[in-house]
């Protein structure tokens, strides 16, 4: 499947520039997202180093550096990435071996420690990897995309060897995202449909199979699915974190307590600055802040699939398309983690949660995208 690469003129844009409305949607994001770290992490922060600003700091200093790589990247010529997919797609491999070897934190090894430095997510660097390299090959190959072995084999090869390395860690919900990307990405590219009634299947038996040769997996699946169905059979342990969240969503209400007036960030909700940031949101903001978020990642997405659609040709399309899908896609599952829609699979939500290495990579993904659209503008 693919969609036509056509090119209007895209209004207030002036030829040859950026998407100005893609650009103030993602700065709204990011600015709304550091006022909310600051705001749902200064207590916990205070707690435990002994300093408020502990989160924000840091946070801050990665989003200068992010918005300064977002622009040099919209700067540059995207095609020069069919030239740094393979290499980069094997530094992310190189990362992911050896994050096994790091300490745990939580039961999971997902952090490379660098001393001075502070900690390097790998798992970041691999969806920015295989976008790439996905991109890279459908747009070599997108009128052989219906065969097996142009469309399917080497897409799932790649996909086999990260979502392994992955699943040792173990990272469930980066894997489940990784996989999603990639799916989109062959959907979009022109992969048979068939093909993915296929994927299912194996992909079922993948799960039993890891869940035999991986037993660490077993209880660490199992209590998620258990907390998951009934948070209050557990509500000291494993329905903790869930339940504390509901409590803050609730007690939100239509325009919540104020900014700075959450209860539950006061050591309640355990991790208040990151993965469960989206429920402090909701109970200082209420449903109108929340509604807010949502609007603003629906609107990145749909002023993202413009881009695509105008984009000068198939490998831009398929990069917006699958940096774009990978921050909604990512959004999604925090917010339904949040509201218990699904099991707690321990992600963040983009532009929102601490973490240095996740702000860095998508500001630069996101300036990738501008530069698609600066291109697609000017030819």
């Amino acid at each position: 499947m693919w969609f036509s690469i056509a090119r209007p003129a895209l209004g207030r844009r002036s030829r040859g520039g950026f998407d100005v409305p893609f650009l103030a949607i993602l700065l709204l994001l990011l600015c709304f997202g550091l006022i909310m770290l600051f705001s749902a992490g200064y207590a916990v922060a205070l707690y435990r180093r002994g300093d408020a600003y502990v989160y924000i700091r840091p946070q801050l200093l990665f989003a200068a550096l992010g918005v300064a790589a977002m622009y040099a990247a919209s700067l540059v010529d995207y095609h020069i990435w069919h030239r740094l997919a393979w290499p980069l797609l094997g530094v992310s491999l190189a990362l992911l071996t050896v994050v096994l070897f790091m300490p745990e934190y939580n039961g999971c090894k997902r952090w490379i420690v660098i001393p001075g430095l502070g900690t390097l997510q790998p798992s970041e660097i691999a969806k920015f990897s295989v976008v790439l390299v996905f991109s890279h090959l459908i747009s070599l190959n997108h009128d052989r995309m219906k065969r097996f072995s142009v469309g399917v084999l080497p897409f799932a090869l790649i996909l086999g060897v990260v979502a392994a390395l992955m699943l040792l860690e173990p990272h469930l919900s980066g894997t489940l995202l990784i996989l999603g990307i990639g799916a989109v990405l062959m959907f979009v590219g022109g992969t048979g449909l068939q093909w993915f009634g296929i994927a299912g299947a194996v992909g079922a038996g993948g799960i039993a199979a890891a869940l035999v040769l991986l037993p660490d997996l077993v209880p660490y699946a199992a209590d998620r699915l258990s907390s998951w169905l009934d948070p209050f059979a557990d509500p000291l342990g494993d329905g903790h974190q869930t339940i504390q969240s509901l409590y803050a969503i609730a007690s939100g209400g239509t325009v919540g307590l104020g900014l700075g007036n959450s209860r539950q960030k006061y050591l309640y909700v355990p991790e208040p600055q990151n993965d469960f940031i989206f429920s402090i949101l909701c109970e200082e903001l209420g449903f109108v802040g929340a509604a807010l978020v949502v609007a603003l990642f629906l609107l990145l997405f749909l002023r993202g699939m413009r881009i695509a659609l105008h984009a000068r040709d198939k490998f831009g399309a398929l990069l917006v398309v699958g940096f774009v899908s990978q921050v909604i896609m990512q959004a999604v599952l925090n917010i339904a983690v949040v509201t218990n829609t699904i099991p707690n699979t321990g992600i963040s939500l983009p532009f929102f949660s601490s973490g240095g290495t996740s702000l860095l990579m998508l500001l630069g993904e996101m300036g990738i995208v501008l530069s698609v659209s600066r291109q697609a503008d000017a030819g």
